[in-house]
Order: structure tokens, then sequence, then C-alpha cells
């Protein structure tokens, strides 16, 4: 009886969570530029792309606990440490939106006048 609750409730909501995920994580892997997974030092575009495509299909098509927990961690991989390094290498990282290279992290330095 429990088993069935968990076939009709949960385990259908948890494949559509690592679907979302395994989505997310492949669109922002097209967004990124070739040239920053380089400069990161990490897997390749292509790398990416093909194993995140491969998570994608297997949570929508398939459905293989497996197989979708392995994709799971992929996507988790990339999220934590690919990621960041991405956008630490792009500029986008530290938080800073629109602010210039003499901006302290109260606001701007003007030296002191």
């Amino acid at each position: 009886m429990l088993m069935n609750g968990f076939d009709t409730g949960v385990l259908p909501l948890l494949g559509y969570a690592m679907l979302v995920l395994a989505v997310a994580a492949f669109v922002l892997a097209v967004m990124a530029r070739e040239d920053a997974y380089r400069a990161a030092g990490k897997q390749t575009k292509t790398f990416w792309l093909v194993i995140l495509g491969i998570t994608v299909l297997v949570d929508y098509f398939l459905g293989m606990l497996f197989l979708q927990i392995a994709g799971l961690i992929a996507s988790i991989v990339f999220f934590v440490d690919v990621r960041p390094a991405l956008k630490q290498v792009s500029g986008g990282g530290g938080g800073r939106r629109g602010g210039s290279s003499s901006d302290g992290p109260y606001g701007p330095y003007n030296g002191g006048r």
C-alpha cells in the first residue's frame, strides 16, 4: 500500500523535477561559449551537451531510475562545478551587476575625494 502512494504521487514528481533540472542544465550549457569551457579547465562544450542531452532524453522517454540518477548526478555536477567556473571565466561571477572596475565592496572608490 505504501508503494502505491509512491508510484502515483512522489515518483512522477521526482521524475519531472529531474527532467526540469536536466533541461535547465542543457540550456545553460548551450548558451555558454566554447572557449569558456577550455579557459575554465573543464571538459569541452560538446562533451557537456552530449551528456546533458542524453540525460534529457533518458528522463523524457525512458524513465529508467538508474539512468535517471546517473543523469541527475551529471546535472548537479554541471550546476555546482562547471557553471560557476564558466561564469567566473566569462566575467559573470562575483555578484556584481553593472559596476565599474573602481567599485569597492561598499560602493565606488574614488581615491578619497
